[in-house]
């Protein structure tokens, strides 16, 4: 069965590159969205992985996710394979799926995903999941709350706060416990401003009608219920419906009013009005002006939810006001809806989905009777309500009810009877739901307006990437996903692309050296091509004139090593040549060598050929440890016997250092053994792929010097096309992301994939400072 891949990164803010110490000019090229402060913070991803320890489970994925999207609400706790700091400071995470793709061919294709090796920067290995998506975000919560007469309560008991959990109720530190008149809620000149009330004086008020309540509000003045329809016309939102009413809940006003200009969507599902209703008004908004002047007395305190945007349409403005949707305040600038509030604290349904439209005669009335309630019931009691978990309940068993209701009957009765029962992980969708942030899942598998997962397989990817640059910026947790295509995932297809990758992989692992005497002496050669990596194979060519040897080497930087180090020197009492296999595949080689060492993985990375076997890694870790900035030390091992090879890698913490340390390691001695080095080709997951590869049960290839050129058939010259558009498809998605926004690439795998293609979950991690 094939692994899944996935690629994650972190878009940092403008200015970060640098302060990293000298990064990779490919990343030092992305969109400058502005500098950051010295006092501001920015997210920072630290992953500890390298090397070996390039594996992760679904767990440890699902932790990473559900951490960043929700922090430490809803019990979500940092993850333990990796740390994210300043996770507040997150503007999103954003999952990229590439469906029908794998390890295989991110390394088949290599080349052509020019973006995506250049911005990601670890790649960990993931097992298989029936439910790949399921595993990311988990599989679902069953809380169900209870209605009753006034209003909502939960089924828990943990639903009623403490006195002490009260003081840390947004309405509590806001008003304080004790009751007060009316004049202490309403909002004073600062507050109106910052929510956008239309203020005396104001320039973007000319020509608004004033009130005139200039009488001073005492806690008897009296409270009128306001609220508004309105319709989109050519001039913006118009007030198409005006109702007032008193505080006994009388209505004092409720008229249509024909807006000036043409309208150009009557938006009928909340303001109820429709072409025939406003075809025989000849009301004007001046004269609904001048009936409000008219009707409220000089202290009359108006009273609405928003009420902000009815004041704006009807161009109005009144000095003393109340705003039932900051009056019951929440964290964070959010708000309770009216319908919540009216149906959780006056036990009342409203705007009913039977109804046609809103009535802004029971919209008022509910405004009116919320905030009576709050100053005859006081903060304190108010705050016992538990409101925030109440609606967490509540919109969880939306959510739950939904889901069960897609679930055909036939199916839910199977499952309790055949399945044993078991710990599910709570899907943390739902929890982004209930808080207001909804989540975006474009592709294979969309979200409907009710929070329920649908198939889809007929959108393009080009489809899906418009919506997402649309869609993407207002959801603080998107998956997109993106599909190859089934006509690509044919065994004979996936089968041609192993043999290829592993065909080439064992050619740039393979170089030929000579031409030597004939009585040479085959021990020296070994020594000497063994002191720039481990060898799997040494074999003597005796077709040429004249003997020559063929050496596969374990690690792609022992035989570019070779190469550069050895080509033209006398081993052996010969003056050799060295060089690589030259077949069709291999005219390229010089081109992934060089894409390879400015791979984002490797940088800061440097290869350290020539040591001892009797070398402990605590050995090494002392000999290197004068080394500047070195961060990590790898010493690749045997899969199988465990022992390990006599090369390893270091990373610095700085490129800068690292290119330090490689003048200071070349023709260092330890242990009597002189050491060679270079840079890093493939110090992470490529490294283990190899190595699985070269253990594979695969025909040998690379012992040809000339091979006829194959020309690649149509399928797959489509499919390097198709590649190369995805990959930017993800560089343009990535672009329009906003700084601090974790991303993550994820290649699911197929699983027709051979079993040795070591087809893994690939995740890529860009640390930022």
């Amino acid at each position: 069965m094939a692994k899944a891949v996935c690629v994650n990164g972190h878009k940092r803010p403008a200015g970060a590159a640098e302060e990293a110490g000298g990064r990779q000019a490919a990343r030092k090229r992305r969109k400058a969205d502005g500098g950051r402060g010295p006092e501001e913070k920015s997210s920072h991803l630290s992953a500890a992985l390298f090397g070996e320890d390039c594996e992760i489970s679904h767990d440890q994925l699902y932790e990473l996710l559900k951490y960043a999207a929700l922090g430490k609400c809803h019990n979500a706790t940092q993850p333990s394979w990796c740390r994210i700091y300043h996770q507040r400071h997150l503007a999103g995470v954003v999952v990229i799926v590439l469906h029908e793709m794998s390890q295989l061919h991110f390394y088949k294709f290599y080349l052509q995903f020019k973006h995506l090796r250049k911005v990601f920067q670890h790649r960990f290995t993931l097992t298989p999941s029936a439910n790949f998506l399921a595993s990311l975000y988990g599989e679902g919560a069953n809380l169900k709350p209870q209605n009753t007469a006034q209003g909502l309560t939960s089924t828990s008991s943990q639903c009623i706060p403490k006195s002490s959990d009260l003081q840390c109720d947004p309405i509590i530190r806001k008003y304080g416990e004790k009751k007060q008149g009316l004049t202490s809620y309403t909002l004073t000149l600062e507050e109106q401003k910052k929510n956008d009330y239309p203020i005396k004086g104001s320039p973007g008020c000319k020509g608004y009608i004033y009130t005139e309540c200039d009488q001073q509000r005492t806690d008897s003045s009296p409270l009128f219920g306001l609220d508004c329809e309105m319709c989109l016309t050519a001039k913006g939102n118009e007030v198409t419906r005006v109702s007032l009413v008193d505080a006994q809940g009388q209505c004092l006003l409720n008229e249509l009013v024909k807006p000036e200009s043409t309208v150009v969507n009557y938006r009928t599902r909340f303001s109820g009005i429709t072409k025939k209703m406003l075809l025989p008004v000849k009301t004007r908004l001046s004269d609904i002006q001048t009936r409000l002047k008219k009707i409220l007395p000089h202290d009359a305190v108006l009273v609405g939810h928003s009420l902000n945007a009815d004041l704006q349409a009807l161009e109005m403005i009144h000095p003393s006001v109340i705003d039932t949707s900051l009056l019951f305040a929440r964290n964070e600038g959010r708000r309770f809806k009216l319908k919540f509030l009216a149906k959780a604290v006056l036990g009342k349904e409203i705007q009913c989905e039977q109804k046609l439209g809103h009535d802004p005669a029971e919209d008022a009335r509910a405004a009116l009777e919320l905030a009576q309630f709050f100053i005859e019931q006081g903060p304190a009691k108010v705050a016992e309500l538990n409101l925030e978990m109440l609606l967490t309940t509540e919109k969880l068993a939306e959510v739950s009810q939904k889901k069960a209701v897609l679930q055909p009957q036939g199916c839910r009765v199977q499952k309790q009877l055949n399945e044993p029962p078991h710990l599910s992980k709570p899907c943390f969708l739902d929890c982004l739901q209930v808080t207001g942030q909804k989540p975006l899942l474009l592709g294979r598998q969309e979200m409907d307006s009710s929070g329920l997962c649908q198939s889809n397989l007929s959108t393009s990817n080009k489809q899906i990437l418009q919506r997402a640059l649309e869609d993407v910026p207002l959801s603080t947790f998107s998956i997109i996903q993106f599909s190859l295509g089934p006509e690509y995932i044919a065994s004979h297809l996936l089968a041609g692309l192993y043999e290829k990758v592993r065909s080439k992989l064992t050619d740039m692992l393979t170089i030929y050296a000579g031409p030597f005497e004939e009585s040479f002496c085959l021990k020296s050669v070994k020594k000497e091509f063994g002191r720039c990596g481990p060898i799997q194979s040494l074999t003597v060519v005796t077709e040429t004139y004249q003997p020559y040897v063929c050496i596969q080497y374990e690690v792609l930087e022992a035989a570019q090593l070779a190469v550069e180090s050895l080509n033209g020197a006398e081993v052996a009492g010969s003056c050799i040549k060295v060089q690589r296999p030259i077949t069709a595949a291999m005219l390229d080689c010089d081109v992934w060598i060089k894409e390879l060492e400015l791979d984002v993985e490797n940088e800061g990375v440097i290869y350290v050929a020539g040591l001892k076997e009797s070398l402990t890694e605590t050995d090494l870790q002392e000999e290197f440890s004068q080394l500047k900035d070195l961060e990590t030390l790898f010493l690749p091992k045997d899969l199988q016997s465990g022992k390990h090879r006599n090369c390893c890698f270091l990373k610095f913490q700085k490129s800068q250092s690292a290119l330090d340390a490689l003048e200071v390691i070349n023709g260092w001695t330890v242990k009597g053994s002189k050491l060679r080095s270079r840079n890093a080709l493939a110090s992470g997951h490529l490294w283990r792929w190899i190595w699985q590869v070269n253990h594979s049960n695969g025909k040998q290839g690379g012992n040809i010097l000339y091979e006829k050129m194959e020309q690649l058939s149509d399928s797959e010259q489509d499919l390097r096309k198709k590649v190369k558009k995805l990959d930017h498809h993800i560089k343009k998605l990535y672009r329009s992301l906003q700084n601090n926004t974790l991303c993550i690439v994820l290649f699911p795998g197929v699983n027709s994939c051979p079993s040795t293609d070591g087809v893994p979950f690939l995740v890529e991690t860009e640390d930022i400072p």
